[in-house]
């Protein structure tokens, strides 16, 4: 059994996922002071993680989680020497997300799972603890994979439904994180406007499709643009209330964390006003 089971990852019940590649150290402390408890960096980040070292110097109890580095284009030595520098700067305040990308994305994607596999017996060669790694999964494969060989699983674009089989995949030991955007507006016809174009792109990517029929959705659903089932079962929109009460489907469903991806602009002056607007509603304390 992974040593996940007695050092499961605290990172509060809310953060921020990011698209950037990195994130400024100012935004960084904006995103800790609205009372968030980590914000997950997507983009697949280089293995040098240059960026985590100042935002983490400045700031006090936030978080940094890769959602994810891409084991195709960061090679597992150097992020295993990236995360061995963080850790030793910052003890317990970085989590290293890992996935496989998208087939469709990666000239030399072939067996991915077993790339996998290999990416993490050079993670334990170079003792990166399973207690700080998760795995991108989506499938009961790589579920059962990321219960026994890491910390948990860090699901991208999935619903409340597949926490749900995800929890029951993995069982409750293990950390369970997935991603979720939202859309702070009334207004459905231009929230499904605004969640349209985030969401069209994965309707391309075989992985994603997959496991949306898994879930039950239609061929139909699935076809680009992607039918308005789709997209607000993927994105959350309304009040601020109705947005948590979203967000919060997926913790009752067993997920201990919810990163949650603001659509419609990722520049401080658009994200931070409806982090801000969230805040309150999900409960956080400010801690400025």
């Amino acid at each position: 059994m992974t040593d996940a089971a007695s050092l499961k990852p605290d990172l509060g019940r809310y953060g921020v996922w990011l698209g950037f590649r990195s994130i400024e150290p100012g935004l960084a402390a904006q995103i800790e002071s609205l009372g968030y408890g980590a914000a997950w960096i997507g983009g697949s980040p280089d293995a040098e993680l240059d960026w985590v070292d100042p935002a983490l110097a400045q700031t006090n109890s936030l978080h940094l989680a890769t959602g994810i580095v891409n084991i195709w284009s960061a090679p597992a030595p150097v992020v295993a020497q990236s995360y061995k520098r963080i850790e030793s700067a910052h003890p317990g305040r970085f989590l290293l997300g890992i996935g496989v990308g998208h087939r469709e994305h990666t000239e030399e994607y072939v067996k991915p799972y077993d790339a996998l596999v290999g990416y993490l017996d050079e993670l334990d060669s170079d003792m990166v603890p399973t207690s700080r790694r998760v795995l991108a999964a989506l499938g009961p494969k790589v579920l059962k994979l990321a219960a026994e060989r890491s910390a948990g699983a860090h699901p991208y674009l999935t619903t409340p439904q597949h926490t749900a089989k995800a929890r029951e995949e993995m069982g409750n030991s293990v950390f369970l994180a997935p991603e979720h955007k939202v859309v702070l507006t009334t207004d459905a016809d231009e929230a499904r406007r605004i969640g349209r174009e985030a969401v069209e792109l994965y309707l391309g990517l075989s992985n994603y499709v997959n496991n949306w029929l898994r879930l039950g959705f239609s061929e139909d659903d699935v076809r680009k643009p992607g039918s308005d089932r789709l997209v607000d079962a993927v994105v959350a929109y309304g009040s601020p209330e109705a947005i948590v009460q979203r967000l919060n489907e997926h913790l009752e469903a067993g997920a201990d964390h919810v990163a949650i991806q603001v659509l419609g602009g990722w520049t401080p002056e658009t994200l931070l006003p409806v982090l801000s607007e969230l805040a309150g509603p999900l409960g956080l304390t400010p801690t400025s």
